[in-house]
């Protein structure tokens, strides 16, 4: 099932081994063997990618689910997963999908131009790669992305933040929309909890917002894990830092896949995360509490309602057509 596809970015060392540059990880492959993603093999000196237009996963999800509350609101977007991943999150909520070879799991042939038409077909206004980490998808979404674009769609990536300049390079031009995982705050975090290091990934967030990508993003907050305050301190000064404008959304933990023993993150905790947040950061949310006032929108000058939700549902948008707080006739962060 499939096309298997010759990957790009990629370089041959000699002695038929390769270097992939697809994501931070840089794998140096022997002949016949993969790389950490397990979807990049070495063919006799070339990479391929073994998983191109292969999905697990196929949806038609509002947009906050993502989650993305500043990119084109109340709308619904074509979601498409496959399988594996280059981290290795002992907390990852989809690792039936994430933590699995190709030959584990089910999955069906989506080609670039079926997904566009699968995405008009059922009314969305967009596509986004996610439930699995779409930088190991790469040479599909590329070319699924491109033609959205041609058809009108918006395109969106939810990642983790490994991919190489080069990775973002290429996509960038046909890349609407990143909401990037900022995991935690710490190498030791990072390493432990993700088999993985957080300066790539602060380096992608930051490339992404000079390219002019909409950028939003999510921390999952894990008790005992990456909960201490003064961590949270550190990741809203940097992000301030960049932009106070992004968004930043602290969700809560559920206990999941290594990780059962951990509770859920408590109420007070991310509302603490949230307070820490506002005092350098205009749009700070709290996620995966259903019914939550932190899930609304608020003008960061004037304090008024803006856009009202429960879970994914928008009951009220007040944002002016012009993008402004009804009230106070400030500029609001909003792509629609």
């Amino acid at each position: 099932m499939g096309v298997e596809k010759e990957a790009i970015l990629w370089d041959a060392l000699g002695k038929e081994k390769v270097q992939c540059k697809l994501c931070s990880r840089r794998c140096l492959i022997k002949e016949g063997k993969r790389g950490f993603c397990r979807v990049r093999e070495n063919k006799k000196g070339r990479l391929y990618t073994l998983n191109y237009a292969l999905a697990s996963s196929i949806a038609s999800d509002p947009i906050e689910k993502k989650p993305f509350f500043h990119f084109h609101p109340g709308t619904d977007v074509f979601s498409l997963g496959t399988l594996s991943c280059n981290f290795r999150c002992l907390h990852c909520q989809n690792y039936t999908i994430s933590q699995i070879d190709l030959d584990e799991g089910y999955l069906q042939e989506v080609p670039p131009e079926r997904a566009v038409e699968m995405a008009k077909k059922y009314g969305c206004h967009g596509i986004a790669w996610t439930y699995n980490e779409p930088t190991i998808w790469f040479e599909y979404s590329y070319d699924t992305a491109k033609l959205a674009k041609e058809a009108g769609l918006y395109t969106a990536y939810v990642t983790n933040g490994y991919m190489t300049e080069e990775a973002l390079d290429t996509i960038s031009p046909y890349l609407d929309a990143m909401n990037i995982d900022v995991k935690g705050f710490t190498e030791k975090f990072y390493k432990e909890v993700c088999k993985a290091k957080l300066k790539p990934v602060l380096r992608t967030v930051e490339r992404a917002v000079e390219k002019g990508i909409h950028v939003e993003l999510t921390n999952l907050v894990i008790p005992g894990y990456n909960d201490d305050e003064g961590e949270i301190e550190r990741l809203v000064d940097w992000v301030a830092s960049i932009d106070d404008s992004i968004p930043l959304h602290f969700s809560c933990f559920h206990p999941d896949y290594k990780l059962r023993h951990v509770h859920a993150t408590p109420d007070k905790t991310l509302e603490k995360a949230m307070e820490i947040g506002l005092k350098k950061l205009k749009y700070v949310y709290i996620g995966n509490v259903p019914g939550h006032k932190g899930e609304n929108t608020y003008c960061y000058n004037c304090g008024e309602l803006l856009i009202e939700r429960v879970g994914f549902v928008i009951k009220d948008d007040k944002i002016t057509d012009k993008n402004t707080c009804p009230v106070c006739n400030v500029d609001i962060r909003i792509v629609r």
